[in-house]
């Protein structure tokens, strides 16, 4: 249906099909009905209410059978051959009427008490998804595509909306109206109750395997839809959207988002027609069931039976085709809470996950450390990524330094060889894998997350900002900051006489991921904003590295401004960015191999003193080229 992988997929490793397969069933979830049950827990009150008004509503609908019954045999057509009663046949049609008066009022208030229960339970489950993926650590980020988290948000939590706001009032009112229908049908005529009844457990047992078969179609469609909300997110955002227009791929982004949605409405007609027999099947039957009742009245009466009369038959059939559709309904809740059964698997499967990093039981805050604020320090430390196999070498062996307060620690070596690894430990995006990552003297595992991320700003080399004005991206840092201390660190951080220049000043719109700024504006404003949290500890992770040679200089004065006082841990791909560093660590495959000034590691002649002579040896091919050019 979908096709093989567009060439697009194969770049991305992602093989649709094989990915469709391996989840194609829904995650077990053990004891999952009581859990959806524990869901309305919070609003028994309301429940309780609605409960007693589809019981009401459900009494009343089968009183007016009853009452038709009365209107043929003793008001229309009395069996003791008498006139028609036109006092009794006004006083029964006025109660009928009253009766659907009543009736609809009290549908009224069940539908709006139905409705917001189920809205609520909604929101409640997707707040409460949203909440714990906050929780969850930077790996499972590092290895879920988002599209993927925003289609379980989204999509599935959409997909049970519809079963969280009805099934509990269809389940009872359907359920009371079957039952008081077959009482009522019992009291009219206890043989014609058993013809009209007899198939029924037959179409339990088919309704079941009917249900099977729509939850395996269920768990695929949102699978598929996962597929989908993946392909939209890498694709028209702003960076996918550039990439590739930047290598002429759109045509192979729409093939690929074609081929899933074709596979996408081939499951949806699917879902939509797993049943449909089956319910045509129960439909024929149950309208066939007055014409056979006639036929049983032919004989019954022509055997001599005298308590099949006209009113006995058109009060029987009337009640059996109110049984019609509460029947219906009943079967097509419990197919719907069969089919929902994959998607709130898949809900649940995520509720499920547990952070691999949390606050240990006691957990004190980082501000009550025993040791210096602003002190860091490494103790034989190693990692591996969770996942990795024991096979390959570990990212980090056996690391040990120390950053005193204010002092400027730098970080250089090959790619890969673990620099960034060493900076996400310390806020604990990563759990050290053996040894200890210590903050002002305490580790920081037994310190509580909140505490150590206030101690800690970092400036990472793809800043991140949102789609709102500068004023509110520099507000994330401190939703308080007065506008003076918005200008404050601004000019501190060399962007406030730019952000002046601009129409609307802070409250320019930088578009998505702040791609209405240049390179070095958008990082000055995530050096601004760091400045606005103030903390004694900050992290720059190749802050400089994509930015030209100009911006690199603006932006090295205003993170020069930003380390003065501040312990400043610094990973550098560019030398000249850290010559003036109080300690430079060289990491080469997961060890700190040299450590000095860098007039000391120039000396020793060792690695650092080969990337040096590597990055001036690029320096000067690029200034002769640049110099053969401009003759």
């Amino acid at each position: 249906m979908s096709g093989p992988p567009t060439q697009a997929a194969k770049f991305r490793g992602v093989n649709i099909e094989a990915q469709r397969r391996a989840n194609s069933e829904a995650p077990r979830i053990p004891d999952l009905g009581r859990r959806i049950r524990a869901l309305f827990r919070p609003y028994r009150g309301r429940l309780a209410v609605t409960a007693v008004l589809v019981v009401l509503g459900a009494g009343i609908a089968v009183i007016p059978p009853l009452i038709v019954q009365r209107v043929f045999d003793d008001a229309l057509f009395p069996t003791d051959g008498g006139a028609v009663d036109l006092s009794l046949l006004a006083r029964l049609v006025a109660a009928m009427i009253g009766l659907f008066l009543l009736s609809a009022g009290v549908n009224v208030v069940q539908t709006w008490l139905t409705s917001t229960v189920g809205n609520q339970v909604t929101g409640d489950l997707r707040v409460r998804l949203f909440d714990h993926l906050q929780s969850m650590e930077m790996g499972f980020f590092a290895r879920t595509r988002t599209g993927v988290i925003q289609s379980r948000l989204q999509n599935d939590v959409g997909a049970v909306s519809d079963v969280l706001t009805n099934t509990v009032t269809s389940i009872l009112g359907n359920t009371v109206t079957v039952v008081a229908s077959l009482i009522a049908m019992v009291i009219i005529d206890w043989r014609l109750t058993l013809i009209a009844v007899f198939l029924m457990p037959v179409l339990a047992l088919v309704q079941r395997r009917v249900g099977q078969v729509r939850a395996r179609i269920a768990g695929q469609t949102q699978e598929s839809l996962s597929e989908l909300s993946a392909i939209t997110q890498e694709s028209l955002s702003v960076s996918g959207i550039l990439l590739a227009k930047s290598f002429n791929r759109q045509g192979d982004e729409s093939d690929r988002y074609r081929a899933e949605n074709s596979n996408q409405v081939a499951l949806q007609v699917r879902r939509a027609m797993s049943g449909q027999g089956f319910f045509a099947v129960v439909g024929v039957i149950m309208a066939s069931v007055p014409a056979i009742i006639y036929l049983v009245a032919g004989f019954l009466i022509t055997g001599g039976a005298d308590t099949i009369t006209a009113g006995t038959i058109v009060a029987f059939t009337t009640v059996q085709a109110r049984l019609l559709q509460p029947l219906m309904g009943l079967m097509r809740v419990a197919l719907d809470l069969q089919t929902s059964s994959a998607v709130f698997a898949r809900i649940f499967e995520y509720l499920d996950l547990r952070p691999a990093i949390v606050d240990r039981p006691g957990a004190k805050d980082a501000a009550d450390a025993p040791g210096p604020l602003g002190q860091v320090e490494f103790r034989d430390v190693g990692f591996r990524y969770p996942g990795a196999s024991e096979v390959l070498p570990a990212t980090l062996s056996g690391v040990s330094f120390v950053a005193e307060p204010g002092q400027h620690v730098a970080f250089v070596g090959p790619s890969g060889a673990g620099k960034t690894t060493i900076l996400y430990l310390v806020p604990r995006l990563y759990e050290a894998s053996s040894g200890q990552v210590l903050l002002a003297g305490a580790d920081v595992r037994d310190l509580t997350a909140r505490s150590i991320v206030d101690q800690i700003g970092i400036v990472t080399q793809e800043t991140y900002l949102f789609h709102a004005t500068i004023a509110e991206n520099l507000r994330y840092a401190k939703p308080d900051a007065t506008d003076a201390e918005l200008e404050e660190v601004c000019r501190a951080a060399s962007i406030h006489h730019v952000i002046s220049g601009f129409e609307h000043g802070y409250q320019t719109v930088v578009g998505e991921r702040g791609y209405r700024l240049s390179g070095g504006e958008k990082q000055r404003i995530a050096i601004a904003r760091v400045l606005l949290k103030d903390p004694p500890v900050l992290l720059l992770d190749e802050a400089t590295s994509a930015l030209d040679t100009v911006s690199e200089r603006i932006v090295q004065e205003a993170l020069d401004a930003a380390a003065r006082g501040r312990t400043t841990i610094t990973i550098a791909h560019r030398l000249s960015t850290i010559i003036g560093a109080d300690v430079i660590h060289v990491i080469d495959a997961g060890r700190i191999v040299e450590s000095g000034t860098h007039s000391d590691l120039l000396a020793a002649g060792g690695l650092y003193a080969d990337l040096a002579a590597q990055q001036m040896a690029s320096s000067r091919v690029a200034e002769d080229e640049l110099r053969d050019r401009l003759r």
